[in-house]
């Protein structure tokens, strides 16, 4: 049996299993969905992000790719970010890494890849930035299990820094912004950091959104009661 074949095979009984425990299981998917989360983790085949944390289809909003980037040039994971911030509104977006990475291994290398270098390149910026830090670990694999743990880290800011986040922070109070690695040694999750709405960021990437409050904010004018007094109605906004 060819290889592809397989894969069509293991849906059917995929499909199977899940009828015998509740028929309905998938008309009731088909009309919405309504996920708690976002997830932005690495394209590793080895990292599937709903079978590592024991999620259904339809409780994980993801969007995979090399390292687990969030570039603020990348319309396609900007989207995705938007669309799960906006419309979706979700209240927890994870970050996730992963130990043995090939593409932060890349990174820490002088290979050149062909176009894949321009991707790797935020990650030797992400080095650059802790240097000093990285420098000073003697270990070459635990300088390397590092720099997975900072380039999470500073991609959970690179999502802070995105407006729509942090409108949704201002207006609605979330979403909360969570960065984790996993071990595929071991097979678990670890908790790096956490970023609650409204933490704080560098002020030259914070947005001011008071002003689009005010115009959110129905304004008032005075009409004249028939006791002389003035009362303050709201402005008619042309409707009958």
């Amino acid at each position: 049996m060819e290889s592809y074949k397989r894969l069509l095979l293991a849906n059917k009984a995929w499909v199977k299993e899940k009828l015998d425990i509740r028929p309905d299981y998938f008309e009731r998917m088909a009309s919405n969905q309504t996920p708690e989360f976002l997830w932005i983790g690495c394209s590793d085949s080895r990292v599937p992000a709903e079978e590592i944390t024991g999620t259904e289809p339809g409780e994980l909003f993801v969007h995979r790719n090399i390292a687990n980037l969030v570039i603020h040039t990348d319309l396609n994971m900007l989207s995705v970010l938007q669309y799960a911030v906006e419309v979706l509104k979700v209240k927890h977006i994870i970050v996730c890494g992963h130990y043995n990475c090939g593409g932060v291994k890349n990174a820490m290398g002088h290979q050149s890849l062909g176009l894949i270098n321009k991707w790797l390149r935020h990650i030797k910026d992400v080095y650059r930035f802790h240097a000093a830090e990285l420098d000073a670990i003697k270990d070459e694999e635990q300088r390397y299990k590092r720099l997975i743990e900072l380039n999470v880290v500073e991609q959970l800011r690179n999502v802070a820094e995105t407006s729509f986040v942090q409108r949704a922070w201002y207006f609605e109070g979330r979403p909360y912004l969570h960065g984790w690695v996993y071990d595929v040694k071991t097979g678990l999750l670890k908790e790096l950091s956490m970023m609650q709405p409204n933490s704080e960021l560098y002020d030259i990437y914070r947005y001011d959104f008071s002003i689009e409050r005010r115009r959110q904010t129905p304004r008032s004018e005075p009409s004249h009661a028939t006791n002389g007094q003035t009362v303050a109605q709201p402005v008619s906004n042309g409707a009958p």
